[in-house]
């Protein structure tokens, strides 16, 4: 098995965070060197050009692969993030479901139900996408930003505009 980022090696029901150039892809480590994750059609194994298809899709396939086959040229963790938060599943469930649904069609939405909700929802019973959160932490901040910069343009234009019409119609 080849080092990951801090030079681990997986356990089984580890959590495997990809690096791909504009997003994380996520798996599930279930030993001898193989993940299983679920991967729209547009994502191909250790390649990030499809990251803008992969939002677009409606389906995606539960697949098996050999880690390194997914992770391709890209940098990748193991990250249980969310174990301070949520108790994992016992690991040995966590591979046998996961290699259950290899194979399965599945609904996928990039807000709803990505790689990283079906990850965490096998490591934890819970389907959740930190991604998915921070964009839209940062979304909702842009469009605080957004609401409060009109709101001083509508406060500055009613101050000053207004003083504009005054001056003219004393003339």
């Amino acid at each position: 098995m080849a080092p990951t980022l801090y030079d681990e090696n997986p356990k089984l029901g580890d959590l495997i965070e990809i690096f791909r150039t504009t997003y994380q892809h996520w798996a599930v480590y279930v030993g001898d060197g193989y993940v299983v994750h679920l991967a729209p059609p547009s994502e191909i194994a250790g390649n990030s050009s499809s990251s803008v298809m992969s939002v677009l899709a409606e389906k995606a396939i539960v697949k098996k692969e050999q880690l390194w086959d997914v992770v391709g040229n890209n940098q990748w963790k193991i990250n249980n993030g969310l174990d301070d938060s949520y108790e994992p599943r016992l690991a040995e469930v966590i591979v046998k479901e996961a290699c259950a649904l290899v194979g399965e069609e599945r609904p996928y939405c990039v807000f709803r139900g990505n790689c990283e909700h079906f990850a965490n929802e096998l490591r934890y019973g819970k389907a959740e996408s930190r991604q998915v959160r921070k964009a839209g932490e940062l979304a909702m901040a842009a469009g605080v930003a957004t609401v409060v910069g009109l709101g001083f343009v509508a406060l500055a234009s009613a101050l000053f505009g207004g003083k504009k019409k005054e001056d003219k119609s004393t003339e």
